[in-house]
């Protein structure tokens, strides 16, 4: 009768699993930290927009100030961002515009990312 020697085999299966949830773990917490970046990019400009929607009743003092306070709600209070409000058109139409260079700090991995925004509403 032969028998099969399995020797040499064992845990091999175990650790190949353990090294793929390893790196799908590290994979997803990069990508959720580089989501954020973006997240964060996508609320500033929800911002912007409602404030173009709403810029035929408001003076532009009024939008500057309410997009600073997402500013800090965002990022924080240490953070400032610089925006240009600008009628074309008058009162009807509005151009809303900033830029920014937010960072990502991941062991083995920094690097910034502009971001030019800009919204128009006629």
């Amino acid at each position: 009768m032969v028998t099969p020697s399995v020797r040499g085999h064992r845990g091999t299966s175990l650790f190949g699993c353990l090294v793929s949830l390893a790196l799908f773990g590290v994979a997803a917490w990069y990508g959720g930290r580089i989501g954020l970046m973006y997240w964060r990019q996508y609320e500033i400009l929800d911002e912007m927009k409602v404030g173009a929607r709403h810029a035929s009743g408001l003076p532009d003092a009024t939008i500057r100030n309410r997009l600073d306070a997402r500013v800090e709600d965002v990022f924080g209070p240490e953070r400032t961002m610089r925006f240009t409000i600008s009628r074309p058109r008058g009162r009807q139409g509005v151009v809303i515009e900033t830029q920014y260079r937010d960072s990502v700090d991941l062991p083995l991995f920094h690097r910034g990312f502009p971001f030019k925004l800009r919204v128009q509403h006629p």
